[in-house]
């Protein structure tokens, strides 16, 4: 967690957990916090779970500071586990601001130039899909929720969700659909999306419609989340007061249509490798138009 910069004349000894570790009284600080560099100009600092004194923990980031704006660092990322709460107050002090939390840690920034800050903002998107699922009799996979606005309206729905951190696009259709219904899909392709501005928590929101092949037919609706689920046709779901009333919906029900009766393509997810990473990605792209002559 932290390195040697130079010796001071007088010295203190202060314990971190069962560990002891001496920073100098005098005129200099022979302990800063030990950081890597970024690809920007900046340092990251990923603190570890031992315990920190947090009147030395600001007399350390002082000089650490210090000795960032001497080689010329620009922006200063600390990541501070939960078990570190109280070096949050002295960071604060020192000009750090939240930049994102997560369960287990907390991330302080801190802009050392005196101009205008370059450090990109938090993630503003939280992504979710809705699952079109049709089986051969041109009938819908619907929904009915315990929770949400549309609670005890009686409005039926395609399964929707949220995708999680690390999970592909085509991969969360497939789970959610799963999850709240117990029917088993096939990705097929994205048919459209839509982004909506501070939806959840002054984040904005991406939901895509995703089409989905069903491999298994017998609903066993999630006791949780779920009210009820079913087999609609697709006329009949289009006809709710709700889906004609909503301009969103009323497009995504035109599109659906047009797949179902071949007049439509939308994207569907090709594996991709890219120049600076070997992890592997999905390009979604419309293959019809692709090799079409």
């Amino acid at each position: 967690m932290f390195r040697n910069l130079c010796t001071g004349v007088s010295r203190i000894t202060v314990r971190f957990g069962t560990r002891s570790m001496s920073i100098s009284s005098s005129r200099s600080v022979d302990q800063l916090l030990s950081g890597r560099n970024d690809d920007h100009g900046g340092v990251i600092v990923e603190m570890s779970t031992e315990p920190v004194d947090a009147v030395v923990f600001g007399s350390l980031l002082r000089a650490s500071i210090l000795h960032w704006r001497q080689e010329g660092k620009k922006g200063v990322w600390i990541k501070v586990p939960i078990e570190l709460v109280n070096i949050v107050e002295p960071a604060v002090k020192e000009g750090f601001y939240f930049h994102h939390a997560e369960p287990k840690y907390l991330m302080l920034v801190y802009w050392i130039p005196e101009t205008p800050s370059t450090i990109p903002v938090n993630a503003t998107h939280r992504v979710g899909i809705g699952g079109f699922v049709m089986n051969e009799k041109k009938e819908v996979l619907v929904v009915q929720e315990k929770s949400g606005i549309l609670r005890g309206t009686g409005v039926w729905k395609f399964p929707t969700g949220v995708v999680e951190e690390g999970e592909d696009i085509c991969d969360a259709a497939v789970r959610e659909v799963k999850e709240e219904t117990g029917i088993d899909t096939k990705f097929v392709e994205i048919l459209a999306f839509r982004q909506s501005h501070k939806s959840f928590f002054e984040k904005s929101d991406l939901f895509f419609v995703c089409l989905l092949q069903p491999l298994s037919f017998n609903i066993q609706p999630q006791e949780l989340e779920i009210e009820a689920a079913q087999w609609m046709p697709f006329e009949e779901y289009t006809a709710q007061q709700f889906v004609q009333k909503n301009e969103v919906l009323k497009y995504i029900s035109d599109v659906c249509l047009s797949k179902r009766e071949g007049k439509y393509s939308g994207f569907s997810p090709v594996p991709t490798t890219g120049s600076f990473s070997t992890t592997e990605s999905y390009l979604y792209l419309n293959r019809h138009c692709l090799n079409s002559p």
